[in-house]
């Protein structure tokens, strides 16, 4: 069966936020492997058979931009990151190629690898929505990032992010189309919010 004509995916990189909790400002600009996070993990998504990434940034964003190599990538500014999550997620979904899957990602889990992103192209269904998953300390499945929504489906999703909230709404309304993906021998998909996890980046 041939996959001519078949969507492709585009990746947005959520990467606006001002880092408050962290303290160190932008979380794109974070020092990992050598490079910048937001670096690292953009080049990742397009090693794991995006076909584009597109960068969304807000806080301090012409410092995220000078500090960084993004050149491979699309980078859009989200003048109101301030608002929330949600503001970014319909601007990256809206910025994503016309007819494309669309694989969000977070540019504060460092745990985020091009071998993770394969696994979940290769994993999805058409009208699904495939999520990456990780156990948790009693070796439950838990859904976390990255999150792929079907070409279908990513319209309505956008529609409803609204302030922190990005896919959140929409998932809890369809939980019947979500699709986990076991992604647990690569990450343990943490998320970078606070002092005490700077280590995820060593």
């Amino acid at each position: 069966m041939s996959d001519i004509g078949a969507p492709r995916t585009t990746a947005v990189l959520l990467a606006a936020g001002a880092g408050t909790r962290l303290g160190r400002g932008p979380k794109a600009l974070l020092p990992f492997r050598g490079r910048t996070l937001v670096e690292v993990l953009a080049d990742g998504l397009l090693a794991g058979g995006c076909r584009e990434v597109v960068v969304v940034v807000g806080a301090d964003a012409a410092t995220v931009r000078a500090g960084t190599d993004l050149n491979r990538h699309r980078v859009i500014d989200n003048p109101d990151w301030d608002t929330g999550m949600g503001s970014s997620f319909r601007l990256g979904v809206g910025a994503a190629a016309p007819g494309d899957h669309v694989l969000m990602a977070l540019v504060d889990q460092p745990g985020l690898t091009a071998e993770t992103v394969a696994r979940l192209l290769a994993a999805h269904q058409p009208g699904r929505v495939t999520a990456a998953a990780y156990c948790d300390p009693e070796g439950k499945l838990r859904r976390g990032h990255p999150l792929l929504l079907d070409a279908t489906l990513r319209a309505e999703a956008a529609d409803s992010a609204t302030g922190d909230a990005g896919a959140r709404f929409f998932l809890q309304a369809h939980p019947e189309l979500v699709d986990l993906v076991d992604c647990s021998d690569l990450s343990g998909g943490e998320d970078l919010d606070t002092p005490d996890q700077l280590p995820l980046l060593d």
